[in-house]
């Protein structure tokens, strides 16, 4: 059965050192810490590589975080991969939960998540389901 969750986040972004000399265009990491509210209720924290092009508009990050708290009043962690990939403007985000990754009341769940961002606050929508019968 595939179930809603929905809600919104608050997102701390820290910029780290990169370990190499980078030239044009830029690659960079980032330390996330984020704080949902709604149907999950608990934080995360995760790590984001990006690269930007010579051409405006044109980029792609992936990131890896680990959410702990309750989804539907079920705890737990799950973590979550990102892939988004923007072409002169034109974007593709792809969030899933890492398979087998979940842990407490929420192992066996599997799903994806969609991020809006409207006038500067995050919200999200959290289609998935939940298979307990291992």
């Amino acid at each position: 059965m595939t179930n809603h969750a929905r809600g919104t986040f608050e997102v701390k972004t820290t910029p780290q050192a990169q370990d190499y000399a980078t030239e044009n265009p830029p690659l960079g990491r980032l330390l996330l810490d984020k704080q949902f509210h709604g149907d999950i209720e608990g934080v995360s924290q995760g790590q984001m590589l990006s690269a930007g092009t010579p051409i405006g508009g044109s980029a792609v990050y992936v990131a890896i975080e680990r959410v702990d708290g309750t989804l539907h009043d079920r705890r737990g962690t799950f973590s979550l991969h990102h892939t988004g990939i923007m072409t002169r403007g034109d974007g593709q985000l792809a969030i899933n939960v890492i398979p087998d990754s979940g842990t407490g009341e929420l192992v066996g769940l599997t799903g994806r998540m969609s991020i809006d961002i409207t006038d500067g606050k995050h919200s999200y929508d959290f289609e998935y389901s939940l298979d307990q019968t291992e």
